[in-house]
C-alpha cells in the first residue's frame, strides 16, 4: 500500500487532507480526524476531481 501524503491544496492553518494513491484509485482522509476513516475514490472519480481542481 502506498504512503499517505499531505495534499498540496492543504493550507497552513491546520485544515489539511491526506491522500494515498492506490492501484484502485485514491483514498482521502482528514488529518485532524484520522480515526474517522477515509473516503475511497475509483481511478475515474479521482482523475475527474483532479481535472476539476486544476481549472
Amino acid at each position: 500500500m502506498h504512503a499517505w501524503h499531505k495534499s498540496s491544496h492543504s493550507n497552513a492553518n491546520g485544515q489539511c487532507v491526506e491522500v494515498r494513491e492506490t492501484p484502485g484509485g485514491a483514498d482521502v482522509r482528514d488529518t485532524r480526524n484520522r480515526e474517522a476513516g477515509h473516503l475511497s475514490f475509483s481511478p475515474a472519480e479521482w482523475w475527474a476531481l483532479l481535472r476539476t481542481e486544476r481549472r
